[in-house]
């Protein structure tokens, strides 16, 4: 099932995700669900509460990337009560963007080396260290889980300069290819 995205503004993106357990009803629809979607929006990666679902799970797939980022290549993996317990390395500057803030584009200062641990979709756990481009791509979609944003994490001169851009997101004036839910917007449920 695609589910619409969640957009800027709506309070299901600052809420923090609750963990769930082995036998939470529907895991495999809702980790199949994630993908279908993120493929539908043409996203690397998407998090539950971006489909309104504020559980500690998301998505990547780094796949369409791998021409530009070979280390991407065949990098598809479900993080289920993901914690991220360590961060260390310098930080680097990329430009991120993200399915639920359409056309806004910034740089994020993130760090170059996590450890996290997580379940991966047939409950095994994973204890795991990502450098480089995966690490960014995670610690974007695990912010999810903690109602941060990725505008959340830039310059403060530029977060006043995208801030009308941002307050049009949030009232529904931009184009999108995929479906979305607007501030103030009841989410459906599974």
């Amino acid at each position: 099932m695609t589910y619409p995205i969640v957009i800027y503004g709506h309070q299901m993106l600052r809420k923090v995700a609750e963990d769930i357990d082995k036998d939470y009803s529907g895991l495999q629809q809702v980790v199949s669900d994630l993908f279908e979607t993120m493929y539908c929006s043409e996203g690397l990666g998407l998090a539950a509460p971006q489909i309104g679902k504020s559980i500690r799970i998301f998505v990547i797939d780094g796949t369409p990337v791998a021409d530009e980022e070979p280390e991407l290549a065949n990098f598809k993996k479900a993080f289920i009560n993901a914690h991220i317990v360590e961060k260390c390395g310098e930080l680097k500057p990329m430009t991120e963007g993200c399915l639920s803030i359409p056309h806004i584009r910034e740089e994020v200062n993130r760090e170059s080396h996590i450890r996290i641990k997580y379940y991966d979709e047939n409950w095994v756990f994973h204890n795991e260290v990502y450098d480089g481009y995966k690490a960014r791509i995670i610690q974007h979609e695990y912010d999810h889980l903690d109602g941060i944003l990725f505008t959340d994490k830039i310059n403060p001169l530029r977060k006043r300069l995208i801030k009308s851009k941002l307050t049009a997101i949030s009232k529904g004036k931009f184009e999108a290819d995929y479906k979305t839910i607007l501030p103030g917007q009841k989410i459906r449920s599974a």
